[in-house]
């Protein structure tokens, strides 16, 4: 990796991941911040990224620099433009953005063929492993029932957390299934018995909790538990500067959080 700090830029600067990554990058001498990018008709569009720094918050990409490597939490039409430029210039890309229609899925799916990529439902060093975790552990007990529970902050939309989904997606696959065959995401009234091999989830909402997964692999006499319990918002900035720091110089290809693990230099 190069001495020199690494330029770059951020798309969805103004949203809470923007803000806690631009926090994080003050301290961060791994960087250059090059660029930021924010909603057309923001209210951030055109303000200075903070005070005494030159750089200027923009609404499109066609003021941006040479950059490195770019980090995207934005929103579908964000991501499409941010994907778009990253195309025309080789750039990597780390992005959270959720949400995204057939077409644009499509399209970052074919855009592993020309740069490096990696996308993540959940930035946290904690949950890949996790994820790694929990998917040796469906391989290794194919026969014991999977169960995950989530509990997130009552302000939250979506259930199961996408989070939630990924380790329910992992586990399937460890197991030669689908988590489309697999899934039970609820249970009320007479249910019958429990079908051998489904995966089941659980959804906790309330207060401020940031985020908790655990997965249950229950056996004849015992039990594993496997969790993780976020505390601090920042683990999943820090999480993802970790991984644009990492995907510098990756090859093109779809690149995953876990494989930041394996390799963290």
């Amino acid at each position: 990796m190069t001495t020199s700090p690494i330029r770059l830029a951020i798309n969805g600067a103004s949203g809470r991941m923007g803000q806690a990554l631009l926090s994080l990058l003050r301290k961060d001498a791994r960087f250059e911040l090059a660029y930021t990018v924010v909603s057309q008709g923001s209210s951030h569009d055109g303000e200075p990224v903070w005070l005494g720094h030159a750089l200027h918050h923009a609404h499109d990409w066609s003021r941006s620099p040479a950059i490195d490597v770019m980090i995207d939490f934005s929103g579908p039409a964000g991501l499409a433009a941010a994907l778009d430029h990253c195309l025309a210039h080789g750039i990597p890309l780390v992005t959270g953005t959720t949400g995204l229609d057939a077409a644009l899925q499509a399209r970052l799916d074919a855009a592993g063929a020309h740069i490096a990529l990696l996308r993540a439902a959940n930035f946290s060093l904690g949950v890949a492993l996790l994820t790694r975790l929990l998917r040796e552990a469906a391989a290794a007990l194919p026969d014991w029932d999977l169960e995950i529970v989530e509990a997130h902050h009552g302000r939250k939309q979506d259930a199961p957390s996408g989070t939630a989904l990924a380790l329910g997606q992992a586990a399937a696959a460890a197991r030669d299934t689908t988590l489309d065959a697999a899934a039970v995401y609820s249970r009320e009234g007479l249910t019958g018995e429990r079908v051998p091999g489904s995966i089941g989830f659980a959804v906790v909402r309330g207060g401020d909790i940031v985020g908790e997964h655990q997965a249950l692999l229950i056996g004849p006499g015992e039990r594993l538990e496997l969790g993780h319990r976020a505390t601090d918002r920042a683990i999943f900035a820090r999480g993802a500067l970790q991984a644009a720091y990492w995907l510098v110089g990756r090859a093109a290809g779809h690149w995953r959080l876990e494989d930041v693990l394996a390799s963290p230099g």
